[in-house]
């Protein structure tokens, strides 16, 4: 069962083949005996799952099921879940319960989806590895001696591992972009408001945006539709009308204008990974695309951009974490202010700390127009690029990640070259853009390459129908890490 795809899934427990409670057992089954190795999990609930998969089956039996209605998935572990330990990947929030669910549980709940654990991840979201964890690093099932990807590493892993059929993840900087280039799955990034964030533990308040990982471009289809939509508590969602995100996938590519940026293709990007990426765009040609060279002239800047503006923006919000309202707190202080001292320096790990510190400095006195205000002015620019290119292409194609997965270590004590694995996605996020990333071949150590398809403002239908399109021709996004049956 767990080789199927969503609506596989989704049409053999309509047919009664089998119930959501078997699906979930299997799910469970395979997750003990797995995970072991992999870290994917920091909390799986047994009880709770196989409660909520009954609670699906007497919906099915009424014929009241939906898609997503039995199908088990995971969260990553920073979307609130009440009852469910919600831990950000962080010591400081490790015995936290949460007391509510975040809008994009609520969503998937109602669909009748079923709960059955959290993601391991980048502490608070902040890593391209999976390695600041609290938890441990999350092991690529293609490779346990390589990264995932991060900060959404840990339900990367889970779905190329089929843990589960599908995962919830979140993108700030290519959080879910990137690992599932290196994991070999499909994953996406919608408009930045086109999904809420409320609910969801905030790291860069105008960067985060929730997503989804699955098998293929028709998964987070059917994800997406569940997820997304106007939720009245997040003042940053958009109020619009809802729409089928599969309505698209059929229709063909002709004529469809596909813009490579020059700045994509340079010597940033291994050569393995561009001749996966090229085979790609070779293939979206075969397939009717027209390809349109574009430039997006500040691309250089983005990486220096992100890494002033989100730990800005981190520093703020992470300053509610301070041992006194909810999470950790230190064993032993002397006053109020030791208290803060001692419960910030043992509970959140180093990367965090440096995160916090680089945002305090850049928003002090004398630094924030030196610094931050120019950030965000060189933003715009960012995203007046795209605009831009927009005029000339209907989607952007190119590389997701520069590398294939790298070795666990390797890059963990030089935070700058952590830092240029986001290379390709952070403009994205910066201009508040939708992308995805869909399994596109294999390169160095036979280690997954994805290919990053970038749409207009909410316009992810077609992304994902380029995406769709792509994957009718290939078999990339069906193959299955070797050492994981």
């Amino acid at each position: 069962m767990h080789d199927r795809p969503l609506a596989a899934l989704a049409a053999g427990l309509a047919a009664r083949e089998f119930s959501s409670e078997e699906l979930v057992r299997h799910q469970l089954d395979r997750i003990a005996r797995l995970d072991g190795g992999l870290n994917a999990f920091i909390t799986v609930d047994e009880e709770k799952a196989l409660a909520a998969a009954r609670a699906a089956d007497e919906r099915l039996a009424r014929g009241e099921g939906g898609p997503l209605t039995g199908i088990p998935i995971a969260h990553k572990d920073l979307f609130c879940a009440k009852g469910w330990k919600t831990t950000c990947g962080s010591k400081i929030l490790s015995n936290w319960v949460a007391p509510y669910d975040a809008h994009v549980v609520e969503r998937l709940a109602g669909e009748g989806a079923v709960l059955v654990g959290k993601t391991n991840m980048d502490e608070f979201a902040m890593g391209s590895s999976n390695e600041s964890s609290f938890y441990g690093p999350v092991k690529n099932p293609w490779d346990r001696t390589r990264v995932p990807g991060g900060s959404s590493g840990g339900s990367a892993a889970a779905v190329a591992a089929r843990l589960v059929p599908a995962a919830t993840g979140t993108d700030t900087g290519g959080s879910i972009r990137q690992p599932a280039s290196l994991c070999g799955v499909s994953g996406i990034r919608p408009t930045y408001g086109a999904v809420s964030r409320y609910g969801m533990v905030a790291f860069a308040s105008s960067l985060d945006q929730g997503g989804a990982f699955g098998e293929s471009a028709e998964d987070l289809a059917l994800m997406l539709n569940a997820m997304a939509g106007f939720d009245p508590r997040d003042s940053t969602s958009v109020e619009r009308p809802g729409e089928d995100y599969r309505r698209d996938l059929a229709k063909p590519l002709a004529g469809l204008r596909v813009g490579l940026p020059r700045e994509y293709f340079t010597a940033d990007l291994a050569p393995d990974v561009a001749a996966c990426v090229t085979g790609a765009i070779d293939e979206l040609k075969r397939l009717g695309a027209v390809p349109v060279e574009i430039s997006l002239p500040n691309q250089h800047l983005a990486v220096p951009v992100y890494y002033v503006i989100a730990p800005a923006e981190a520093s703020s919000n992470l300053s509610r974490f301070d041992g006194v309202r909810y999470g950790f707190r230190a064993a032993e202080y002397a006053d109020l202010n030791d208290l803060y001292r001692k419960t910030r320096a043992q509970g959140f790990g180093a990367e965090v700390k440096r995160r916090i510190l680089v945002g305090a400095y850049v928003l002090s006195h004398g630094y924030y127009d030196a610094y931050y205000l120019q950030a965000q002015k060189v933003r715009r620019l960012i995203a007046r690029d795209f605009t831009e290119a927009f005029e000339a292409c209907d989607v952007i194609a190119g590389p997701a990640a520069p590398t294939v997965a790298f070795p666990l270590g390797e890059k963990s004590n030089d935070p700058v070259q952590m830092y240029l694995e986001d290379l390709y996605t952070i403009s994205v996020n910066l201009a508040g853009l939708p992308g995805l990333s869909v399994p596109c071949g294999f390169g160095a150590h036979g280690l997954p390459v994805g290919l990053q398809v970038i749409g207009n403002y909410f316009d992810e239908a077609r992304m994902l129908q380029v995406a769709h399109r792509y994957q009718l021709a290939t078999d990339w996004h069906r193959r299955r890490p070797g050492n994981l049956r």
